[in-house]
């Protein structure tokens, strides 16, 4: 039978390090304020004007790619997630298919916009592609900038002390070894809370999720040519992200678990079986609290959310790329990747390396 590989992995961070003192600079925090409910220590931020989310992850694919031993033409289909676009359209799969040089092939690109679990939806997207047969050589990137859009005062500390920019990319390709590849995934999603974590403008929706339709500060009902980005909404802060905090910790520690058991269960396996787990770097006592409720050790668990802070879509790229730049992944080890997020929206992968 037909599975998908990782061929190669690459991940990217930009050089700049930013640590929580640094933050304190601009806002109302502390490096112990922000240790003590993250486990994070620093982060990286991009360099605005010559670096975007595209080239991030171009410089993370190129990695993939020669580690793969293959060349940028051996790629016939991109899969490119990220909540921070370059543009707002089009996406970031045909810039980076520019970026690459590989537009004379006219291969297709895919974005997905599943936010924290992008990485995990793209990868499983790649091995359906790739078990159909209609694709040998899939690059599977994580990318985000978030830098570009965050608040960096006291009423955006919330959220913008959490993330960091960066990049990961995978090459998935066939395998007819059935000890190496994807054994299982599973995606899951639960729209009822959809703005406890959310970026709400600009948008379409002119309120209509909202029962107070004027706090966006929209013109009048059925007005052609209705303003996209208006003073208040630049006034109350609807055009950087907001977050519910408690609200997606308790559930998180709930459906990280429960997905990651099921997902192994589909196969067979147990949280005991894990060689490896790497969860999406949402926040350490996260990580913390599913280790614990699925009794792993240290050693079965890859964090580094200390030095990069929360990369979306690129966490668990970036981490697994280093997790085996370290020697902790080994050939034929059982390797979990799991991710909560925005939405909601939530799934994991196992596979053997």
């Amino acid at each position: 039978m037909r599975r998908s590989r990782i061929a190669g992995v690459g991940h990217y961070v930009p050089e700049n390090v930013y640590t929580n003192n640094d933050l304190a600079k601009f806002m109302d925090t502390s490096d112990e304020w922000i240790q003590e409910r993250t486990g994070i220590k620093e982060r990286r931020f991009a360099t605005k004007h010559e670096e975007t989310t595209t080239t991030l992850g171009a410089k993370a694919s190129k990695i993939a790619i020669e580690r793969a031993g293959i060349t940028a033409e051996d790629i016939d289909f991109i899969i490119f997630a990220t909540l921070s676009p370059d543009y707002y359209f089009p996406g970031c799969g045909v810039l980076l298919q520019r970026e690459l040089g590989i537009t004379k092939s006219e291969i297709g690109a895919l974005d997905v916009r599943t936010q924290c679990t992008g990485f995990v939806y793209a990868l499983t997207v790649a091995d359906q592609f790739i078990k159909s047969g209609m694709y040998k050589n899939i690059l599977v990137v994580g990318a985000e900038m978030h830098s570009s859009g965050l608040e960096f005062n006291t009423r955006g500390r919330g959220v913008s002390v959490i993330f960091g920019d960066g990049a990961g990319a995978v090459v998935v390709q066939p395998t007819e070894d059935e000890s190496k590849g994807i054994l299982n995934s599973e995606l899951h999603s639960d729209g009822t809370n959809a703005e406890v974590l959310s970026l709400l403008c600009p948008g379409s929706h002119g309120g209509h999720h909202h029962q107070d339709k004027d706090q966006f500060g929209f013109p009048e009902k059925n007005k052609l040519g209705e303003i996209f980005i208006t003073e208040k909404m630049l006034d109350d802060g609807f055009l950087y992200p907001y977050m519910d905090g408690k609200v997606v910790f308790k559930k998180a520690v709930v459906k990280f678990p429960e997905v990651i058991a099921s997902t192994l269960a589909g196969v067979g396996k147990q949280p005991s079986d894990i060689d490896l787990l790497i969860p999406h770097q949402a926040n350490l006592r996260i990580s913390q609290f599913v280790q614990k409720i699925l009794r792993l050790n240290d050693d079965q668990v890859f964090n580094n959310i200390h030095k990069y802070g929360n990369t979306t879509a690129a966490s668990i790229p970036i981490a697994l790329s280093e997790a085996w730049e370290q020697g902790k992944i080994k050939d034929n080890d059982l390797v979990c990747l799991a991710a909560f997020g925005s939405g909601f929206t939530w799934g994991s992968i196992v596979m053997n390396w």
